[in-house]
């Protein structure tokens, strides 16, 4: 088969055609294979429309919905079913009679059965380009045994090939949910599932078992049913080189943070910000969204653990000008509600900000709210990595906001350890000092060029962030209850810069 000769049919759905490089190879017959409820109808009625919208005729032979029931599912969707043919044939009781010819052999050999010689003339008469058979769990109980199924699905393959037909054969699971052997005959297979979580939205994916001669995108991939169709969310692909521009460096707007940070974040990497609740961890995300508005840029604010309404009453009251750049359009902000959003719908909302708005700065707050929309905890790291890896290579700044569990000294833990994915960790910190509760700000580590190893202090105001000196006049500062140092004890005197390679 020569993909190029031949050319593609495309699905009609942007994100699966991105995973197949383009839709199905034309004039081959495909499995799409998945459980009650996956989105097989809805797929296959976008795939004939696909079709017409190409100047290509459709079939659409049910053996299972009826035509009103087809109808209603494409007026759900706001499309019109007059330029497809569907042909009805429904498979009753009167049907599985015992003295029924329920078998299919070769057409050339002996006779096809009633119900499949009656679907092939139909495809005679309409001579379409594109066909959906719905479904192949109408044949298997007319053919009563393995055998005679698999002789029957052959029968119908070599005859939609031999007519330069691009089929799809939908099978619902119903009878045997491992029948590999279902899975050699035709060029491609498509299988949907279904997931429902103990609580929220149900969760759906698709994966691409097999398509010959094409090198598509394996794995699960989300995707989700809405009005209008199927929107397919593909995993991000990493690229074979990463864009190299870790030279340029971002600024918050603050001299002392920037010092902290020895000279800003570099674009392309990401920086996690980590800390307990309320110690300012999301101010200090936004002050950097905002940083980069006043630098003309665009930024992106993804929020799972408050809302927007929130966020922009918090920032009012510190004197950010949040409202006023999300007014402009410079500053892009989404509330994520991870019971209803899976994680691929996610990525690729963050993508369409990068791709289609330009944002150069994307803010994830936070991480624990992510976690929830990730169905296993152990996938979490996988699906970040993939996340900052494709905000890497469009040299976006990316800054992760992550709350810890406790309030001070050695009770800080955090829910899962992703700190070795980011480039830049900042640490902010509770501690204990003249009977009041202060708070500090420090760089753990920073992969390339500079940054400052003090402990500095950190507070925010109605005039927004400040933040202070080196706290060199105490020890044990991260245990949450410092002890006071005489200055000229200080060990360490003057710069406190260093250079990390």
């Amino acid at each position: 088969m020569n993909v190029e000769s031949d050319g593609v049919a495309s699905t009609g759905i942007q994100g699966l055609d991105e995973i197949l490089g383009g839709g199905f190879p034309k004039h081959h017959v495909y499995l799409l294979q998945g459980d009650p409820g996956a989105g097989k109808t809805t797929l296959s009625l976008q795939f004939l429309l696909e079709g017409v919208d190409h100047g290509e005729a459709g079939l659409y032979i049910t053996l299972s919905e009826s035509r009103k029931e087809l109808q209603a599912v494409a007026r759900s969707h706001g499309w019109s079913l007059d330029q497809i043919t569907i042909y009805e044939q429904l498979v009753g009781e009167e049907m599985l009679t015992d003295d029924e010819d329920l078998t299919l052999f070769n057409p050339s050999e002996v006779e096809l059965g009633e119900a499949v010689n009656n679907l092939l003339r139909e495809v005679e008469r309409v001579k379409p380009q594109r066909v959906v058979l719905d479904s192949l769990s109408e044949i298997r109980l007319l053919s009563q045994s393995s055998l005679r199924y698999r002789k029957q699905i052959l029968a119908l393959k070599d005859f939609f090939a031999r007519r330069g037909i691009t089929a799809l054969f939908l099978d619902d699971r119903t009878s045997e949910r491992n029948d590999l052997q279902l899975h050699s005959v035709p060029h491609g297979v498509v299988v949907l599932e279904r997931l429902a979580p103990l609580y929220g939205s149900p969760r759906r994916r698709l994966e691409v078992v097999k398509v010959r001669g094409v090198n598509f995108r394996g794995g699960y991939h989300d995707f989700s049913i809405l009005t209008g169709g199927i929107r397919v969310f593909p995993r991000p692909q990493q690229t074979t080189h990463r864009v190299d521009s870790v030279k340029d460096q971002i600024g918050s707007g603050i001299e002392e943070i920037d010092t902290l940070t020895g000279g800003g974040l570099r674009r392309g990497n990401s920086t996690l910000i980590m800390g307990p609740a309320g110690v300012g961890k999301s101010t200090l995300a936004t002050q950097y969204a905002i940083a980069a508005a006043n630098r003309g840029e665009r930024a992106a604010m993804f929020i799972f653990d408050e809302s927007i309404g929130t966020l922009m009453l918090r920032s009012g009251d510190l004197g950010m000008p949040l409202a006023k750049h999300v007014d402009d359009g410079k500053i892009i902000i989404q509330q994520i509600d991870p019971a209803e959003l899976g994680a691929g719908e996610f990525t690729e909302r963050v993508r369409r900000c990068v791709e289609e708005d330009g944002a150069t700065v994307v803010v994830l707050d936070s991480l624990n709210g992510y976690l929830n929309a990730i169905p296993e905890e152990r996938f979490l790291t996988l699906h970040l990595h993939e996340l900052l890896s494709y905000l890497g290579e469009h040299s976006v700044a990316t800054i992760v906001v992550m709350a810890q569990h406790g309030l001070i000294g050695t009770s800080m833990h955090s829910a899962v350890d992703i700190s070795y994915l980011a480039d830049c960790v900042i640490l902010l910190r509770y501690y204990e000092a003249e009977a009041e509760i202060k708070k500090a700000i420090s760089v753990l580590k920073k992969r390339s060029g500079m940054h400052e190893k003090s402990i500095r202090d950190y507070d925010m105001d109605g005039d927004g962030i400040r933040v202070g000196p080196p706290l060199r006049q105490f020890r044990g500062l991260l245990t949450g209850t410092p002890i006071a140092i005489d200055a000229a004890q200080d060990p360490y005197g003057g710069s406190a810069l260093t250079k990390t390679k």
